[in-house]
């Protein structure tokens, strides 16, 4: 992982984790990965106003994760994929580690069981 500083040289990373933070911006990005939609047909679902998800649409669309066109009256949505792409690059950067670390709890399993067996054995 190329960093300067704290600072990681992928900048959109910070809006597009607080973007994905919030779980009515992770439904409107699995609906959009559907198809495209517009404002009225992704708002149907949610229990919330018109307003409030071209509210949570302009958050997406800041940090890279759907772009909007003007069809006449329309401002479809779509989802773009690129970004979404780098912050899962950024994350398989620690797959390794998930690996070793699920490696290593299993070897303490398999010695708590082999304890655990060998002292039920001496009973």
């Amino acid at each position: 992982m190329e960093q300067i500083g704290y600072e990681s040289v992928q900048p959109n990373l910070n809006a597009v984790f607080g973007a994905l933070a919030d779980p009515t911006r992770r439904a409107i990005l699995s609906r959009l990965a559907d198809g495209q939609a517009s404002v009225n047909e992704i708002a149907a679902p949610f229990e919330i106003s018109q307003p409030a998800v071209s509210r949570h649409l302009r958050v997406l669309e800041r940090a890279g994760l759907i772009e909007r066109d003007v069809v006449e009256q329309r401002r479809p949505a779509r989802l773009k994929a690129e970004t979404m792409a780098a912050a899962v690059d950024w994350l398989a950067e620690f797959k390794a580690f998930w690996g070793t670390s699920f490696d290593q709890l299993d070897d303490v399993l398999v010695r708590m069981k082999q304890t655990e067996q060998e002292v039920e054995d001496h009973e």
